[in-house]
């Protein structure tokens, strides 16, 4: 049940989002909208505000904007100048790329409030955060706050560089380490012998968190998503061209993650529904037909070239990748199923 609801949940804010994205360019850029929907199927509850149906329908596995004079069937009242069609390429370009940067925009407001309210580890100081009951650190009488300056005499900076330099000294006999606790400079010398399970030496300590400032997690917020971005269209191309074994998830395992965030924390859930945002956002930017960015091709193509092409030939190149996406949903959704029920 846990399951069900966050996955409910994750699919409202990322699919809302996104098509507000398309909903406020199509209406800042002049286009009618004539339905707002979160889901598909039929219409459970409905409400028309300002010429606009908002609509819940039975199955709430995504939703769309219906667009004035796109894929309209029979006849439809258009206000003079709010077709799609009607408008501009860079217009039309706008409206259709503004989902998807809704989506990215949301990853990063997420992530900076991950950032500003959770934290994240400091690997970039030596300040202890956490002392391991039964190892070294503890017997040796170090506690949380101290930091860490040199390991044998070697200075130390960052946990990285700390935590290679223990391994490096511990296999030479006894450690002696000067930190600093409360302004005063300390040393105490302590022998890390090699942990059972690992097989390397473990002195007993954890990094301290970080709470960053609102202007400093929106910055590293960006950053990160950048970085995040760059490696999820790297594994999605490796995966496409069959260069990187990547594991593929739907709907049932979007649900299984989303339970299991869930359960651990209300921080844990924020930063994967960032990560999901964040994957909406980029999947709908791909150039595959009936796709976002499959639409986007179709426009600049016709900015470079000043030519349209035909309304009805592309509807149908949209079609025909609607139905291998529907196609390639339930493959995945199977698949899914199958480990969850039949992996041993």
């Amino acid at each position: 049940m846990i399951s069900i609801l966050s996955f409910a949940i994750v699919i409202a804010i990322c699919v809302v989002v996104h098509e507000m994205g398309h909903f406020l360019t199509a209406r800042a850029v002049g286009v009618h909208v004539h339905e707002f929907s979160f889901g598909f199927g039929p219409v459970l509850v409905s409400r028309i505000r300002k010429g606009t149906k908002w609509s819940l329908r039975a199955a709430p596995l995504g939703g769309f904007v219906r667009l004035a004079g796109l894929e309209e069937e029979g006849e439809e009242t258009v206000p003079a100048g709010g077709a799609f069609m009607e408008k501009s390429a860079w217009k039309r370009f706008l409206i259709l790329f503004n989902g998807p940067l809704a989506n990215m925009l949301l990853a990063v407001f997420l992530t900076a409030l991950f950032l500003a309210g959770h934290g994240t580890l400091d690997m970039q100081s030596t300040r202890i955060g956490e002392i391991m009951p039964g190892f070294p650190a503890e017997k040796g009488g170090m506690l949380v706050g101290d930091e860490i300056r040199n390991i044998n005499g070697i200075a130390v900076t960052s946990w990285r560089e700390m935590s290679e330099t223990i391994r490096n000294q511990a296999v030479s006999g006894p450690v002696t380490f000067g930190f600093v606790r409360s302004g005063e400079t300390r040393t105490i010398t302590v022998g890390i012998p090699r942990d059972a399970e690992s097989g390397v030496p473990v002195f007993g300590i954890r990094p301290s968190m970080k709470r960053y400032a609102p202007h400093e997690a929106f910055v590293s917020a960006f950053g990160y998503t950048v970085s995040m971005s760059v490696e999820m269209i790297r594994n999605i191309v490796g995966w496409i061209t069959r260069k990187i074994d990547v594991d593929v998830t739907g709907p049932v395992g979007i649900a299984t993650m989303a339970g299991d965030a869930a359960r651990r924390g209300w921080w844990t859930f924020v930063s994967f529904l960032a990560l999901i945002s964040l994957n909406l956002g980029l999947l709908n930017l791909f150039p595959f037909p009936a796709l976002d960015g499959g639409r986007l091709v179709f426009i600049m193509g016709e900015m470079m070239t000043g030519k349209r092409v035909p309304e009805k030939t592309e509807g149908f190149i949209h079609y025909v990748g609607f139905v291998v996406l529907i196609g390639l949903i339930l493959l995945i959704t199977w698949n899914d199923i199958s480990k969850l029920f039949f992996s041993k």
